[in-house]
């Protein structure tokens, strides 16, 4: 059984709970093998050698991941940049690194050290990648690498003259410098592909917010260009009545008819405009699904767009694709929805299947297909809906069908 706080979760929330997490995770490495060192290389120095190294590196290990986890909402634009705790954090590494060159200066080296007393040295960069990683969210990779390469190399020069061993100084240096900026680019490239997947999502909402309104838009460009002419002409139609009517002109009373006359016929306009727009048409539906699907970031595959559905079946029809596209951008993270119209055998249906449903929404989606579900019933119809067994949800309708498609002039004749 999934977890709800998983599963209720959109797609963006559980990228960015993943990735932050992971960062979290990776970011203890170094601090575990620097502990693991002290407690094995280190055994050999004084008593409080040991535990200023541990309490060092616990230290700053508690005050790098708050500083990443304030690094990483800095650069989704959440918060401020965490000025204090990353001046803070570069403190505790600096006395951190000086706790351990001590210790390194302390250590008995022999005159010509084994192949394994160069590890001691890789305990120098341990504190380094943990700033880098921390802070690379907030600080431009090109100015980090410029501001450890020197610090690299000096502690190159550390660990050779602690140890008196020049064979590692240019091997650690490379193999450190690539370290560093490899860790501190992956730090870096994961809170970008954060706010990647933020910044689909909000491109996403505003597609389909575009799209409604140019909707509006259209509906009232429409408006204008039907009411606005006729408003005109009954203005001038009106103010010549009443002149006509001061003169005692009987033609002011069959302007003032005439002026009744065009309003009524506007007003016809009107209602067929409205009309229009409250109609379910199921071709502009579907081809409406497609767009605002594919919008979303949907594939999306519909078929059956040439069955032929009668009149009173084909906007019963098509009020369920509406709702079902609705509840499939607004309560799911569908990749993929199939859109399926047959006809046929005195009945049409069409069905409806998306993936990537969060069941937290579902109850959301069933009050408003409920309510589709009584519209339906008005017309003999009916309306299935659920969860699938791969997660995804599946809508299907099917109402009686007539066949019967009214002609231009009876639609037209209907709305008057």
């Amino acid at each position: 059984m999934r977890a709800a706080w998983w599963s209720g979760w959109s797609d963006p929330e559980r990228f960015e709970v993943y990735n932050r997490w992971s960062l979290y995770v990776l970011l203890v490495f170094g601090p575990f093998f620097g502990l693991v060192v002290v407690t094995t290389e280190f055994a050999d120095l004084a008593a409080w050698y040991i535990p200023v190294l541990v309490g060092g590196f616990l230290l700053q290990a508690g005050l790098a991941e708050i500083v990443l986890a304030r690094a990483v909402d800095q650069y989704l634009g959440r918060r401020p940049r965490p000025v204090r705790l990353i001046v803070t954090l570069i403190a505790t590494t600096v006395a951190l690194l000086t706790v351990v060159a001590m210790a390194l200066y302390a250590l008995p080296w022999p005159v010509d050290p084994p192949e394994g007393t160069r590890i001691p040295g890789w305990l120098l960069l341990m504190p380094l990648l943990v700033l880098g990683a921390a802070v690379a969210p907030v600080v431009r990779p090109r100015t980090l690498v410029l501001l450890a390469l020197p610090i690299l190399v000096g502690v190159a020069a550390i660990q050779v003259d602690a140890t008196g061993d020049p064979r590692a100084g240019v091997p650690f240096v490379i193999a450190s410098t690539t370290i560093f900026v490899g860790i501190t680019l992956s730090f870096r490239v994961a809170a970008w592909m954060i706010g990647v997947v933020w910044d689909l999502d909000r491109r996403r909402e505003v597609d389909a917010r575009l799209a409604v309104a140019e909707e509006r838009l259209r509906f009232s460009r429409d408006l204008h260009d039907i009411f606005g002419r006729t408003l005109a002409t009954v203005a001038v139609t009106s103010e010549l009545a009443a002149e006509l009517a001061r003169r005692g002109d009987p033609r002011g009373a069959e302007k003032m008819l005439e002026v009744r006359q065009i309003s009524q016929d506007a007003l016809r306009e009107v209602r067929a405009v409205v009309d229009g727009y409250r109609r379910a048409d199921l071709p502009t539906e579907l081809a409406g699904a497609r767009d605002i699907l594919q919008s979303a970031g949907v594939r999306v595959t519909v078929s059956g767009e040439r069955e032929q559905v009668g009149d009173q079946a084909a906007e019963a029809l098509a009020w369920v694709v509406r709702e079902a596209v609705t509840n499939v951008v607004r309560h799911a993270d569908a990749r993929t929805a199939v859109i399926t119209l047959e006809a046929g055998d005195g009945a049409a249906s069409v069905e409806i299947v998306n993936d990537g449903v969060r069941p937290l929404a579902q109850a959301r989606q069933g009050s408003g297909l409920h309510g589709l579900a009584e519209r339906l019933a008005t017309v003999g119809g009916r309306i299935d809906f659920g969860a699938t067994d791969d997660g995804g949800f599946r809508i299907r309708a099917e109402v009686p069908d007539d066949g019967e498609r009214a002609t231009t002039a009876e639609q037209e004749e209907s709305r008057r």
